[in-house]
């Protein structure tokens, strides 16, 4: 079997399930507590805050703990809109990101909320001037993702934050969620940046549990309420084994990230080169530093997506359409559609995600299996 479908989710790693069983077994107290075992447990849980705000250069009291992703960018958005609607209802974004987010914002725009999506150009990026341009005295919010899903592409976050600093009333979210373990966390991390979402599981961690990154000295309303965990910030007993096992599969994928991020790129531009040389394909993620190096998004034309993700499948080989989350809906391919991809194209559109386990000779494998693929439908049409 060959994984290419690491940006839907990742495998457990091995020593970071033993982490989670290990805490499972001899850390099960409620963290709440107030005897021995709660005490055990919140100790635990504190280190692995620790842990993960060494890695990412912040303080342990700027790491909230929560179920994901989804969760994540639905508790900043909704708790920006909460406990800033007295000063202003409108919210800046793109027209590219996820649904977590889109959702979230049209709920919002149910309830009185101005949203402005900004367009994005041919290659997938935000103009950052359009933010500047978009401001407004009522703006309360920017939130806008660091690496599309779809295509790769790095969103100018740095850019952005530098206009924000003359607006320091407005709160600054990144869905970061698509850049872990890809040597990109230096180039986005910005002091300008208040909020920023991460899912485990992007980074062989455990299914259903994430962490934000708020700024000291931000507030958001609480999403749940009830108990008061997460500094009255997140509520509900937290999930001890998984954070700690989060904490350490965060360390494993930053380490040598460098060289893993620069081994990821080598074997993607051995595709980008290999599709250059195909009549029929068209590709949409570019090689270059505007783009992530573990994602790329590639069409097949008159082929549907979901048709040349299943016959990767029957030669063993495992790729997605555009997004996980909107693959089984048969929807349209959000960024395709804002870079304005004509539809016919879009609908073909198949995206190949690598991660650091990802070897020469899967790659070398996925261009014979790929070569197979084309001739057949070839013939075909």
């Amino acid at each position: 079997m060959i994984y290419f479908d690491n940006s839907a989710t990742t495998l457990i790693e091995p020593s970071v399930l033993k982490t989670y069983e290990k805490v499972s077994t001899d850390f099960f107290g409620n963290p709440s507590s107030l005897h021995r075992l709660g005490d055990q447990s919140q100790q635990i849980l504190n280190s692995a805050r620790q842990q993960i705000a060494d890695i990412l250069h912040c303080q342990a009291g700027e790491i909230y703990f929560t179920s994901g992703g989804s969760e994540g960018d639905n508790w900043i958005i909704k708790g920006t809109a909460l406990e800033k609607h007295q000063f202003g209802n409108h919210i800046i974004t793109t027209n590219i990101e996820h649904p977590a987010v889109t959702n979230t914002l049209h709920q919002l725009e149910k309830l009185g909320f101005d949203v402005t999506y900004l367009p994005v150009d041919k290659t997938g990026h935000l103009n950052p001037e359009d933010v500047r341009k978009a401001i407004r005295p009522e703006t309360i919010l920017v939130t806008i993702m660091a690496v599309n899903n779809e295509v790769g592409a790095i969103q100018p976050i740095k850019a952005v934050a530098q206009i924000l600093k003359n607006y320091p009333n407005i709160h600054f979210h990144v869905d970061a969620v698509q850049s872990v373990g890809k040597a990109l966390y230096k180039q986005l991390k910005d002091e300008r940046i208040d909020f920023m979402t991460f899912s485990g599981h992007k980074f062989h961690a455990p299914r259903g549990v994430g962490f934000i990154y708020a700024k000291n000295g931000r507030r958001i309303a609480p999403l749940i309420n009830g108990g008061g965990q997460e500094d009255n910030w997140r509520s509900g007993t937290e999930n001890t084994p998984a954070v700690v096992a989060m904490a350490r599969a965060l360390r494993l994928t930053t380490e040598n990230e460098e060289q893993q991020a620069q081994r990821q790129n080598q074997l993607r531009k051995i595709l980008y080169d290999h599709l250059q040389t195909l009549d029929n394909i068209v590709v949409f993620s570019q090689m270059d530093a505007s783009f992530a190096p573990h994602i790329l998004c590639f069409a097949l034309k008159g082929v549907r997506g979901e048709t040349i993700v299943h016959a990767f499948e029957k030669e063993g080989i495992y790729i997605s359409t555009t997004s996980a989350c909107s693959s089984r809906k048969d929807e349209q391919p959000i960024t395709l559609s804002a870079m304005h991809v004509p539809d016919k194209i879009a609908t073909s559109a198949v995206r190949v995600s690598l991660d650091e386990n990802n070897t020469m000779a899967e790659m070398q494998q996925f261009v014979i299996a790929l070569d197979k693929i084309y001739q057949h439908f070839q013939v075909l049409n």
